[in-house]
């Protein structure tokens, strides 16, 4: 057989027609199996076949795989029986493995992105260390450790040395901030957060006082006779003002290299850093006109007004005291001056912690006291609404500002409120004071069930004041004390079945005033307010009459005996 060409063959009767490989027909890029019918088959192209590749040579192809389905797709339906089937396979699993990497990085990606949102990310550094996968709690001990193996030493050119921790040098670290800064690290893109490549350093959170560390450098290196002196401020508990401590002149530090090697200390934790220092001499530091100019700006600053109301009927003025404890005085020896400002950290947590503790209210529901016919005669008890403030940033912000701008402020916070409601409450006792008959009648569903003659209080000093009053509090026995028109302190000692209706006014045993009462003379023997009563009547009453019995005081006064 010619190999130029392919030429169909039949083996016998009923064998299956097959196809010769030759020079024609077939497509130079054609594949073909170079052992027909053999699993694995090596494939070769027709281009090979016409290069004399005798592994073609006489090789056949079955016909039914290339059956004419009589559309024209003869030669399709060849290609495709002659394409490798382990070329496909291949493709396909490329595919899954790429497809499984995709979801394996984006499943990576969420999960490490769950894992470390309580923590510090990946790439985080502090202290010159990765604090990655560290938690509040651990951060927390981690700060805490650098700083408190954070020295720095200062020497002078006369050999003097001092090691001092950040604290000694007028460091104040805020290891609550600090520890926010790490957590919040790197959050500005989720994608960079989680990767460790992309390394931010976090420092502490920090404030230096210059004074203070030009003090303690003072104290430690310069002999006492010689050290300069700045004046100072502070608030003082019995004057409620700032005042100002005199100075005076002397050596004093020049810091500048101290001040770097913090600064550094504060970048980098952890480790012993060394500075030098000369000295000066100076009249002082800070003299005594510019103490008492920031002594006037604190002062000025107590004197304004900031008054917070919770929306509905509760207000509070924060007190001078309050805000002297939020005045900052920054001081500056080496300029020589003092700054007056306000810690708006501290105001935040004041109101965030004690701002509700002065205008948060308990809602009261509001109880009427009414007659059988449903009239109100009194209140009982008055209506509170419930308040819960909210927002306290806010009016932190805004206290904040006004004192800032040294201006007085009211200001409502945010809250909650839920409304009171109103119950009413039948009176079925009432006992009526009538002071034009000095008696004292008791009814129980406006049925009369006694009555009683009485001395109420003194004619134009100490009247029983009219109004409709309860009950509110009662005692078997009593030491009474009160004060004298002249002045003086009265004591009444043992004072039997007392019962209050109105502050210091109620019916109780007068023994010392039997004849006041008899001849209902509250002129002559009028008492401080109360309703003087016989024992026995006044031990009915305490009986026969509880708390929250309706109390009327109607009448005039009289001004003569009226029995």
């Amino acid at each position: 057989m010619d190999r130029k060409g392919i030429n169909v063959t039949n083996t016998g009767e009923g064998s299956v027609p097959r196809y010769e490989v030759g020079g024609f027909g077939i497509p130079q890029n054609t594949r073909m199996p170079a052992q027909p019918d053999a699993p694995g088959d090596i494939w070769k192209t027709a281009a090979a076949a016409n290069a004399n590749d005798d592994t073609l040579s006489g090789m056949e192809i079955p016909l039914y795989a290339v059956a004419d389905s009589g559309n024209g797709d003869t030669d399709d339906q060849m290609d495709a029986a002659l394409r490798p089937p382990h070329k496909r396979i291949w493709l396909r699993i490329l595919l899954i493995v790429l497809a499984v990497l995709v979801v394996a990085v984006v499943a990576g990606f969420f999960t490490a992105r769950w894992y470390y949102q309580d923590k510090a990310a990946p790439g985080v550094m502090f202290a010159g260390k990765s604090v990655a996968g560290q938690d509040s709690g651990r951060l927390a001990a981690t700060v805490k450790n650098a700083v408190e193996n954070t020295k720095i030493t200062v020497t002078d050119s006369q050999g003097n040395t001092v090691t001092a921790s950040l604290k000694d040098l007028g460091v104040t670290v805020n290891q609550k901030q600090t520890v926010s800064a790490l957590l919040s690290a790197k959050d500005g893109n989720p994608f960079v957060r989680v990767n460790p490549l992309n390394k931010q350093n976090v420092k502490l959170v920090a404030t230096v006082d210059k004074l203070a560390l030009s003090e303690y450098l003072t104290g430690k290196l310069i002999p006492n006779d010689s050290q300069a002196i700045a004046s100072t401020i502070a608030f003082d508990q019995t004057s409620k003002q700032f005042t100002v401590t005199v100075g005076r002149g002397g050596q004093a530090p020049v810091v500048n290299n101290v001040t770097k090697a913090i600064d550094q200390a504060i970048d980098t934790p952890g480790t012993t850093r060394t500075a030098s220092v000369t000295y000066t001499q100076t009249d002082m530091p800070i003299s005594e006109a510019a103490a008492t100019t920031a002594a006037d700006q604190a002062n000025a600053g107590l004197g304004l007004s900031i008054t917070i109301n919770n929306g509905d009927a509760t207000t509070y003025k924060v007190p001078a005291e309050t805000i002297a404890s939020w005045t900052v005085t920054t001081a500056d020896p080496a300029k020589g001056t003092i700054a007056v400002s306000y810690n708006k950290q501290a105001i935040s947590d004041f109101m965030n912690s004690e701002l509700g503790n002065h205008l948060n209210q308990t809602k009261t529901n509001q109880v009427d006291l009414v007659d059988t016919t449903g009239n109100v005669i009194m209140t009982k008890t008055k209506g509170v609404n419930g308040v819960t403030i909210k927002d306290t940033a806010t009016v932190a912000d805004q206290v904040y500002s006004a004192l800032s701008s040294n201006r007085s402020a009211t200001l409502t916070v945010a809250s909650d409120i839920t409304k009171f409601g109103t119950d009413q409450q039948t009176v079925t006792w009432k006992i009526v004071v009538d002071r034009s008959k000095q008696t004292a009648t008791v009814y129980n569903n406006d049925q009369v069930v006694q009555t009683f003659n009485v001395c109420t209080g003194k004619t134009g000093k100490h009247e029983t004041t009219p109004g409709n009053y309860f009950i509110y509090l009662k005692y078997q026995v009593q030491d009474m004390r009160g004060t004298n028109d002249d002045g003086s302190q009265y004591v009444s000692p043992g004072v039997k079945w007392v019962s209050y209706f109105n502050g210091g006014q109620g019916f109780h045993t007068a023994s010392w005033n039997a004849a006041g009462i008899a001849s209902g003379d509250p002129t002559g023997h009028g008492s401080h307010g109360c309703v003087n009563m016989n024992e026995a009547d006044a031990k009915w009453i305490y009986d026969n009459c509880p708390e929250g019995t309706l109390v009327q005081v109607v009448g005039n006064q009289p001004t003569s005996p009226v029995r």
